[in-house]
């Protein structure tokens, strides 16, 4: 097969083979408990339900034009599925679940690999690792909202995708991101939406209608806002969180915590349950920088969060609801550290995600990442420490589904995940919402947060706070 003819990854899917490292590998890591759930059971679930998405009997490879699609010789589902046949305690899971993160995914292989403990003490473990270049968060979230079904006695009926490469496909990609990069996801204002047409009867103090000339210049200027202001926000303040890697990494993830306790702290305080969130990850930041008085009140700390832009593409960029791949920006939100008190960081995180949404920051992301996927190594490090240099964190929040789901008609009581982390930035942090409760995970490098315990502890005790502050 020529190298015109072979299958290539879309540019946002390869900038995360091209800009990981070996000390922070780019892999999703998803862990679920299953009632009940056997190997044999599972490995049918599997071969039936997973593998009908035909990505995943793909790997990777890096030719001349670029990363690409290439299928695996003599497939076969036992070099991905892992039984430990063995009983787990909670806190036995917590370290095992760590030392899998440290364990690197074979490059020969499709970049994916399932373990089932079914005798985990709480049900069955299921845990998931997948490179990012398949699929980010929220089109794994909606693979298994269609695989995993609503009662236990059904089956998924909506399911796999077929991945074709289509001619030109891929510069329609790049011609089509860089409009995006170039005009941000809200585009210009179109005659008759916010402004009225042109008429006699108008008055004349009615808005009017800008021309094209008018479009193109405010919207260039916007846009030449919008990068200064990614390029010259300040570099976060040096600290605990912000040490050179060591290439270890452990996580922990909180008991469930009822959503209700979220939804009556937002209510009572005027925000977005996503400002309750964050703002629980602020004072775990700032309880775990280990700094104090001056450098503490005078610390800038940014953390990068995901923002999925499904929804807000171009019609030829948007995916077919059933395909993998990677649609979301990314917004480096300012984290009130410096802040003393719960209601003054609730406040500045509702602030800062008020002013966020109304930016082109999450457009300009995906289209950056995007782009350094075609750049050779020396130009694309400075689009990498663009976005790694500039946060101490990632922080991740896919709600999930609101009733409970089964899988292979066993009951998933529990839904993790953990997000990677790229370049020196050594912390994730994770909200998972699912049947009606939240957890919080954490994976850190071992020299960045040695006990992501109390991490995890600081964030709930956050949340004690904001509920019984006084209004």
């Amino acid at each position: 097969m020529s190298d015109r003819e072979r299958h290539r990854l879309l540019p946002m899917d390869s900038a995360w083979l091209a800009l990981e490292s070996p000390r922070n590998p780019l892999t999703i890591t998803v862990l679920m408990r299953v009632e009940c759930l056997t190997e044999p059971a599972f490995r049918d679930f599997l071969e039936r339900y997973w593998l009908a998405w035909d990505r995943f009997r793909r790997r990777p490879v890096e030719h001349t034009v670029g990363w690409c699609w290439e299928e695996s010789e003599q497939f076969s589902l036992d070099d991905h599925l892992t039984c430990i046949d063995q009983p787990f305690t909670p806190a036995q899971l917590q370290n095992w679940v760590s030392a899998r993160l440290n364990q690197p995914l074979s490059p020969n292989l499709p970049r994916w690999h399932f373990w089932i403990l079914p005798h985990a003490e709480g049900g069955a473990a299921v845990l998931l690792r997948v490179h990012h270049c398949y699929a980010d968060g929220m089109s794994l979230l909606g693979m298994f909202d269609r695989i995993c079904t609503r009662k236990p006695d059904q089956l998924p009926q909506d399911f796999g995708y077929q991945d074709h490469p289509l001619k030109g496909q891929w510069s329609q990609w790049m011609t089509a991101s860089l409009d995006v990069l170039q005009r941000g996801l809200s585009g210009p204002r179109q005659q008759g939406g916010a402004f009225p047409e042109k008429n006699d009867e108008v008055d004349e103090f009615e808005p009017r209608v800008p021309g094209p000339a008018e479009l193109w210049t405010m919207n260039g200027l916007r846009f030449i806002n919008e990068v200064t202001g990614m390029i010259t926000e300040p570099e976060d303040s040096p600290s605990a969180l912000k040490r050179s890697l060591l290439g270890r990494r452990h996580c922990r993830w909180s008991s469930p915590v009822k959503l209700a306790r979220f939804h009556r702290v937002a209510k009572v305080r005027g925000c977005s349950i996503n400002d309750v969130l964050l703002s629980c990850v602020a004072a775990a930041m700032r309880g775990s920088m280990e700094l104090s008085g001056s450098r503490l009140n005078q610390a800038t700390v940014h953390a990068a969060v995901p923002v999925d832009i499904r929804r807000h593409l171009p019609v030829t960029l948007r995916p077919a609801g059933n395909s993998p791949g990677n649609f979301f920006g990314t917004v480096f939100v300012p984290m009130p550290v410096d802040a003393g008190f719960p209601l003054e960081r609730l406040y500045r995180i509702k602030h800062e995600t008020r002013r966020l949404k109304r930016s082109w920051q999450p457009a300009l992301a995906w289209g950056l990442s995007g782009l350094a996927s075609i750049l050779p190594g020396p130009l694309r490090q400075p689009i990498a420490d663009l976005f790694f240099r500039k946060a101490t964190a990632v922080v991740s929040n896919v709600p999930g589904t609101r009733e409970p789901r089964y899988l292979a008609g066993c009951r998933v009581n529990e839904q993790m995940f953990w997000v990677p982390q790229a370049g020196e930035v050594g912390l994730g942090v994770s909200i998972v919402s699912y049947n009606g409760q939240v957890q919080f995970g954490v994976v850190a490098d071992e020299a960045v947060l040695p006990d992501p315990d109390r991490f995890l502890t600081l964030c709930l005790d956050e949340l004690a706070l904001l509920t019984d502050t006084p209004a």
